[in-house]
């Protein structure tokens, strides 16, 4: 036999492995078109390996035409996968028996190189747990998910870097890890594995990384606050170090470091200011290659008031001295309700020292704001030695017109985050995390450690709704595996471990919002979203306080829960009120509680919280890839595009709205080159029915203030805050200020990422918004960075967030 014939006959029999995930989808003339391809671009004696890569390669070029080609190689991709970990190709009772063998046999070589903790072996049955391992839930993965998995999750030796697990030994060695010191971890473990292997719970990246490992690792990010004096800001270099080498993302503040120009009491010269720190703190940061998977990652936030506050705003920009530039970090604007409420009212904005009003920092609210302005009579009166005025609005202007330029500094807002905090009895809240979700207190002697998970809301979808029992299941495990993370987590530093164990901060948050919308036929940009998204998150938020109620009543409550809101008797909802009293405005959100909250009510008066904080909405990029959903709360991007992450480049293609146009025979080569012509929109395809253009939109075709509109009801219910990007599909800058405005109005506590369309894209598909009264082209199928910058594939792995790909603290 020719090699020529050798390897079409390995071709076939590779695809006829897969034969399960095309069948019915794919026409026998497709299978020997795809075999021809394959042949064609295979060299006379490659290897398998090469043979298994160029099928996928093919079969990855023609998912734009089918989505069952993603399924397809993620199929093709799993066969390699297991040849590679079992030693050669099996199928039937033979890949069954070997994958359960090897599970085991791994884990005890994965101990003997002191990779996992040995309590995996010693604890656990593993024959028992090997034989519940669910080997068809493999077929969950499509190709980027498994692509993802393998380059980065898989736990690998590290001399060679040989894989030691397959994707179902994945979840268990994660189960395990997190159910270690349970009373009874086998039964644990069994429980939390079908939660993660059904893909209806997914911990964030850290906890994948390194759950049952020698150095177990498993917190999502970390808040600091850095001291006014240069042994706390080189402690703070260290400190951050240590954090970003265990894969945590970073949330600095910085406010309290005294400006530019300020006297330095004990050398008698005048202070460089935080500007310089911060280039000092943006090369620490990069330098570190987070668990030997990541580049570190940090966010640095500044109060709006601080005199180098305009200075701050320019760090991310690509002119001026390289030396006042943090290209590699990520900046944030800290808010108080009084300078919004003088942009409002067209009035002046006092930048100050933090030497010189060193309380100003700690205060919130009513406090803040009249403390703020007996420091401005003090400055009128010649008491303080460094201040400068402006119009607020011309500082408004400058932070928006940065944040378009460059996507920074992002905008977050101090008190909706204090007023709202359930820790309010113990500390302020000086910035927010890296990806501006989290809310926790944080202090010289305390760093803020949260813990992450998500829920999927897709896969919580049966017959047209969504499954509340089932969801309620989920909560309660997810719950306990997030408050179990706390006693497992080896901590970097004692100020991470001394602040977590005394609050026991977790942040239960979701995915799969627009795909669940998407399966219900409930277009995102509606009515019936806002409703869905009030509605879902109350319940989600629900069954997190219980079930955290639940585990203080088994486990006991957290140290700090004395005195607390949830001690006081005051829920999330209830909280909105707090800050409409403080503003003297009504938040306009739907806050009527449908549920029996008394129960709840009941349940925490009697026994207390588990936990100070219980919800947080984050990006999730990551892991809803691996869930293969759509990311958080976000709106799909866009109907058929490419996405460049670290993984590589994959053709995204939306297999709802493909179905749809099947079953109206709209499915064709001239459709899918009119929805690549038009960048994965629909919107002018006349052949597309209005209902479907309803229910497609992508992200840029949907008002940005409604995005926030079903942000601010879910954080209704939200004890933390929500990641929430803004879409932004226009130039108008009076549009962006309203947007940013009304963000605000709304009551939500932070913004992340600026998304835009550069300004040579937007020219050819009209929205349907006709307020922008803009057009706007995506260039290619390819996301845009709001800097105009290179896709994450391009940037040296560092982990910025140029496109919906954030794997900072998911």
């Amino acid at each position: 036999m020719s090699q020529q014939a050798t390897n079409a006959v390995d071709v076939a029999s590779i695809l006829d492995r897969a034969r399960s995930e095309y069948e019915g989808a794919l026409p026998e003339a497709a299978r020997d078109d795809l075999i021809a391809e394959v042949e064609h671009s295979i060299y006379e004696g490659a290897s398998p390996d090469e043979v298994y890569q160029a099928t996928l390669q093919a079969l990855s070029g023609r998912v734009e035409r089918e989505p069952a080609f993603k399924r397809i190689a993620g199929e093709v991709f799993r066969q390699r996968y297991y040849r590679e970990v079992l030693g050669e190709d099996l199928t039937g009772f033979d890949l069954d028996r070997a994958y359960r063998d090897t599970f085991a046999a791994n884990l005890e070589r994965a101990v003997d190189l002191d990779l996992l903790d040995e309590r995996l072996v010693e604890d656990f049955d593993l024959g028992d747990l090997a034989d519940y391992l669910e080997i068809a839930r493999d077929g969950k993965f499509e190709y980027m998910a498994m692509s993802t998995l393998y380059q980065r999750y898989f736990l690998k030796t590290e001399q060679n870097g040989e894989h030691l697990e397959l994707p179902q030994a994945f979840w268990m060695r994660i189960a395990m890890g997190l159910a270690m010191e349970e009373d009874d971890p086998q039964a644990r473990a069994k429980e939390f594995y079908d939660v993660l292997s059904k893909l209806e719970f997914t911990p964030s990246t850290p906890t994948l990384f390194h759950s049952g490992s020698t150095h177990p690792q498993l917190s999502s990010c970390y808040l600091t606050t850095v001291e006014d004096d240069l042994e706390g800001i080189f402690d703070a270099y260290k400190h951050h170090a240590q954090l970003s080498k265990w894969s945590g993302g970073l949330g600095n503040d910085w406010t309290n470091l005294r400006s530019a120009g300020a006297l330095i009491e004990s050398t008698g010269v005048e202070s460089t200011g935080v500007i310089p720190f911060l280039r000092i703190s943006n090369d620490v940061t990069s330098a570190i290659n987070r668990s030997g998977k990541r580049r570190g990652a940090a966010c640095a936030y500044l109060a709006c008031w601080h005199l180098d506050y305009p200075a701050f705003t320019d760090l991310r920009r690509n002119t001026g001295d390289e030396r006042r530039r943090t290209p590699d970090m990520n900046t944030a604007t800290w808010i108080p309700d009084l300078f919004m409420k003088r942009v409002e009212n067209g009035e002046r904005w006092t930048l100050f020292s933090p030497d010189e009003v060193d309380d100003l920092h700690d205060l919130t609210g009513s406090a803040f704001e009249q403390r703020y302005e007996e420091y401005e009579r003090m400055a009128e009166d010649g008491e303080l030695r460094q201040y400068e005025q402006m119009d607020a609005e011309d500082l408004w202007r400058q932070m928006l017109t940065r944040l378009f330029e460059t996507g920074h500094p992002w905008l977050t807002f101090k008190d909706p985050c204090n007023i709202r905090s359930p820790q309010d009895h113990v500390g302020t809240v000086h910035s927010s995390n890296l990806c501006t979700e989290i809310t926790l207190n944080t202090s010289q002697d305390e760093t803020a450690v949260c813990n992450l998970g998500s829920i999927n809301y897709a896969t919580h979808v049966r017959d047209g709704e969504l499954d509340r029992e089932y969801l309620a299941e989920t909560v309660e495990t997810a719950m306990r595996m997030l408050d179990n993370v706390v006693d497992l987590c080896f901590y970097p530093t004692d100020r991470a471990e001394n602040s977590n164990v005394k609050h026991r901060p977790v942040g239960l948050g979701t995915m799969g919002f627009h795909d669940a919308l998407m399966e219900l036929e409930v277009p995102m940009d509606s009515e019936e979203a806002i409703e869905k998204a009030n509605r879902w998150q109350e319940f989600v938020s629900y069954h997190a306080i219980y079930n955290s109620s639940k585990l203080a009543e088994e486990r006991g409550a957290y140290e700090s829960y004395e005195g607390s809101k949830w001690d006081r008797g005051l829920l999330p909802q209830d909280t909105v009120d707090l800050l409409e009293d403080e503003r003297g405005r009504t938040i306009p959100t739907d806050r009527e509680e449908t549920m029996d909250w008394y129960v709840v009510r009941e349940q925490v008066d009697e026994y207390g919280m588990r936990n100070s904080n219980t919800m947080a909405i984050a990006p999730t990029a990551t892991v809803s890839t691996i869930n293969g959903t759509t990311p958080s709360i976000e709106p799909l991007y866009s109907n058929l595009y490419v996405k460049s992450n670290m993984s590589g480049d994959f053709t995204i293609i939306n297999d709802q709205l493909v179905s749809d146009l099947k079953e109206r025979d709209l499915w064709d080569q001239e459709m899918i080159d009119r929805i690549k012509y038009h960048d994965g929109s629909i919107q002018e395809i006349d052949a597309v029915p209005d209902e479907m253009k309803e229910l497609y939109r992508g992200a840029f075709e949907i008002d940005p203030r409604h995005q926030l509109d079903l942000t601010a009801h879910r954080q209704t219910w939200i004890d933390q805050s929500v990641s929430h990007n803004v879409f932004f599909p226009s130039t108008d800058g009076s549009l962006l200020t309203d947007v940013y405005e009304t963000a605000w109005r709304l009551g939500l506590k932070t913004t992340y990422y600026l998304r835009t369309l550069g300004a040579s894209q937007i020219e050819k598909s009209t929205l349907d918004m006709s307020e922008y009264g803009k057009t706007q082209h995506r260039g290619g199928s390819e996301e845009v960075a709001s800097d105009g910058g290179r896709p994450e594939s391009e940037s040296d792995e560092l982990c910025r967030v140029e496109d919906p790909t954030c794997e900072a603290c998911q």
